[in-house]
């Protein structure tokens, strides 16, 4: 059974269970799948300054942190007590393709050539890792909420908004993917 949940699981396993959230949140507390607001409870909760934004009620909205708490945790127990022992595979041609820009360490889930503290310190690095984290939490409060919170949760409550959402977030992605990720690399 360990061996089970060390492999990466497919798509037609992981994707329903993501899915079956949507009806246990709504089921069980009337509750909204998302991520994205709980900076905003967790500013709210430690930072009691009169800042009209986080005026509000946050602690009805206690177990959405204990949500993240549990990604979090869960992620710790996965990647420390679970890792999968066999090397990351590559597709030979993406390979090929990010060997061009240096890009040659595939040795843990993320290119350790695009993410560390060395890298940080890059003109590439600070426009990815301080840029485009910047870019994903205004994106995320810009749209009204985040990938899961719109794609999962708004698709599946049938929201219009959030199909406006998620069309934008895949165009996004293949812009940034295919065009200003190669000019960033390169920089």
């Amino acid at each position: 059974m360990l061996e089970v949940i060390k492999q990466p699981w497919p798509w037609y396993i992981t994707g329903p269970l993501i899915g079956l959230t949507v009806p246990a949140l709504l089921i069980l507390g009337n509750k909204s799948f998302g991520i994205s607001s709980s900076l905003r409870h967790a500013c709210a909760a430690c930072l009691p300054a009169r800042i009209p934004f986080f005026q509000y009620e946050w602690k009805k909205e206690t177990w959405n942190l204990v949500f993240v708490l549990g990604i979090f945790l869960g992620g710790m127990v996965a990647s420390h007590f679970l890792p999968n022992p066999a090397p990351i595979k590559v597709n030979e041609n993406l390979a090929r393709e990010l060997a061009a820009y240096g890009i040659t360490d595939f040795s843990a889930m993320v290119p350790l050539d695009i993410v560390s503290w060395e890298k940080l310190l890059t003109v590439s690095g600070l426009i990815m890792m301080v840029g485009g984290g910047f870019l994903v939490g205004f994106g995320a409060r810009y749209a009204g909420g985040c990938t899961s919170g719109h794609a999962i949760m708004g698709l599946s409550t049938l929201q219009w908004p959030s199909l406006v959402a998620t069309i934008f977030f895949m165009i996004g992605g293949f812009v940034m993917a295919n065009w200003i990720l190669p000019f960033i690399l390169s920089l």
